[in-house]
């Protein structure tokens, strides 16, 4: 698996994010450096798991309509 990338916004939001989170819920004032290393951790080690979730997730929801395919396009032949 390829690492996961984020866009500049997106980490951005991120970082923001946590820097409120830690002002708020810790009053601890948090650095874009700090904030960020903290982002790349959380990828480095939630991201494969989360991304390993989401593709399960997929696969059974595109089997679930895979199953029914039949049922929903399959014609009757004459014979």
């Amino acid at each position: 698996m390829k690492p996961i990338e984020l866009s500049e916004e997106r980490r951005e939001a991120l970082r923001s994010h946590l820097q409120t989170l830690f002002a708020t819920e810790f009053d601890e004032t948090l650095s874009e450096f700090r904030a960020d290393e903290i982002v790349a951790l959380m990828l480095k080690t939630l991201g494969p798991t989360v991304y390993n979730q989401a593709v399960a997730d997929v696969r059974a929801h595109l089997q679930t309509k895979l199953d029914d395919l039949d049922g929903e396009v399959w014609a009757e032949e004459d014979r």
